[in-house]
């Protein structure tokens, strides 16, 4: 299976050459991101694509310094909602229903039913949980990374109220969670890229039961 074979040959980049990604292979990526699937449909997150270089060096000094985040093509840096609010809601629901063309009376009570529970919870639990559905489509964005032969290199390594600051997140009540850089491996100079991928067994990681 092709998918597969990229999937083994997908790693961690830990060094990246500065070429560049091509815009469609970037865009595919970018859709593989907004198709994701996220709790109740809210996509309780938001994208931001960095390109710019000095930007990119600003971001490497408040990331552990790694070469990545300064020689890679594009910077991607999700940023899930710091909460959950009625307007925010409200958007997603009336979009459906401008999209779909049609009200449904259980979609309607359903709404009614996250609007009564989100905006009553803790801000920092409501960020813990928009922060899950960023990384399920974080994981999206790698798949679909090795399915475009693009290296990316997962990032939890960075000052998240740093991240913020540079990117103004906090006015857009966003709250960074996680980057990901894409580009292409810089082979003479990456340690890790002749390194056998590690797994455990299956046996270890994956329990059927009948």
């Amino acid at each position: 299976m092709e998918l597969l074979e990229n999937l083994k040959w997908r790693y961690a980049a830990k060094a990246m050459n500065k070429n560049v990604v091509p815009e469609d292979k970037v865009n595919n990526i970018l859709e593989s991101i907004s198709l994701a699937p996220t709790s109740s449909g809210l996509q309780p997150f938001e994208v931001l694509v960095i390109k710019n270089q000095e930007l990119k060096d600003r971001i490497r000094e408040i990331s552990w310094n790694q070469s990545v985040v300064s020689d890679c093509s594009h910077l991607l840096v999700f940023a899930a909602w710091d909460t959950y609010t009625e307007d925010r809601i409200n958007r997603m629901f009336d979009l459906v229903n401008e999209v779909r063309g049609f009200k449904n009376e259980g979609w309607e009570a359903y709404r009614q039913k996250l609007l009564a529970f989100y905006p009553k919870q803790d801000p920092e639990n409501n960020f813990n949980h928009a922060a899950k559905q960023a990384y399920i489509a974080f994981a999206n964005a790698m798949v679909a990374a090795a399915f475009e032969k693009v290296d990316s290199t997962p990032l939890e390594g960075f000052d998240p109220k740093a991240l913020d600051e540079i990117l103004d997140l906090k006015e857009k009540g966003l709250r960074s969670c996680v980057m990901l850089t894409l580009g292409y491996r810089d082979a003479d100079n990456d340690w890790l890229v002749n390194l056998k991928k590690v797994r455990k067994p299956k046996d270890e990681l994956v329990t059927v039961i009948d």
